[in-house]
C-alpha cells in the first residue's frame, strides 16, 4: 500500500464526520444529488470523504470506486458502502496516484476535495489519465471569491485555515485548474453556499467537464 501518512489528520476528520451530517440537511444533499445526476457506466470517485455521495448516485451507474486516503473518514465510507443503491468500493489511496490503469474509467466524481490536494495540477493529470478518452468529470468545490475583498481575506487566512482544516486552501481558482488540466467545461454554475448555520458563506461551483 502506499504511504498515506501525511494525509491523516484525525482530529479534523473526526470533526468533519460530526459537522457534515449538519451539512446535509442545511442543503448540501442537494448539491450532491445535483453533481451526480444523470451518471452511468464505472465511477472512479476521488476523496470521497465519509461516504455521503453514495446515497445519491444513479442507478445507471454500474460500479463505484471510492478513493480516500484518510484512515477515519476511509472506515465510515466503507460503512455508507453497505447502504448504498450501486456497487461502491473503497480503496485507499491519493488522488495524485491513482492505483487505476489508463482509461479505466467512464466518469470521475470530485466533491470538496480539490480545496484539499497538494498539488491540483498532479490530482486532475491522474483524473484525466484514468478516465476514458470523452469521460465526464464532475466537479463540486468551494473556491476562491470573485470579489475582491473577500479572496484577499481568503488569501490571507489560508495558512491558519489550511493547519486548522485538514490542508483545505479556500484561496484556490479551481475553474482555471480543471481547465489548464486539458478538461473541457460544458457547465459550471457558480454561487454562494454557507454549509451550516455559523459558518463562513463561501463560493462554490458545480458542473461538468470532458476529457
Amino acid at each position: 500500500m502506499r504511504d498515506l501518512s501525511k494525509y491523516q489528520h484525525p482530529r479534523f476528520a473526526r470533526m468533519y464526520a460530526r459537522m457534515s451530517g449538519q451539512a446535509e440537511a442545511f442543503g448540501m444533499a442537494g448539491h450532491r444529488a445535483r453533481l451526480l445526476s444523470g451518471l452511468s457506466g464505472r465511477v472512479v470517485e476521488v476523496g470521497a470523504g465519509n461516504g455521503l455521495n453514495f446515497p445519491h448516485y444513479p442507478t445507471g451507474v454500474r460500479e463505484v470506486v471510492a478513493v480516500e486516503p484518510e484512515d477515519h473518514l476511509r472506515a465510515l465510507a466503507e460503512r455508507a458502502a453497505g447502504s448504498a443503491p450501486v456497487p461502491v468500493q473503497v480503496v485507499a489511496g491519493h488522488a495524485a496516484e491513482l492505483p487505476f490503469d489508463d482509461a479505466a474509467f467512464d466518469a470521475a466524481v470530485l466533491s470538496l476535495v480539490l480545496c484539499s490536494v497538494p498539488s491540483q495540477a498532479a490530482a486532475l493529470a491522474e483524473l484525466r489519465r484514468v478516465l476514458r478518452p470523452g469521460g465526464e468529470l464532475r466537479f463540486f468545490e468551494h473556491v476562491r471569491s470573485g470579489n475582491r475583498v473577500r479572496a484577499t481575506l481568503e488569501h490571507l487566512v489560508t495558512p491558519l485555515w489550511w493547519r486548522v482544516c485538514g490542508g483545505c486552501h479556500p484561496n484556490r481558482d479551481t475553474t482555471a485548474a480543471i481547465r489548464d488540466a486539458g478538461f473541457a467545461i460544458e457547465e459550471n454554475d457558480r454561487f454562494v453556499f454557507r454549509p451550516m448555520p455559523g459558518s463562513p458563506s463561501m463560493t462554490h461551483i458545480l458542473g461538468r467537464a470532458r476529457r
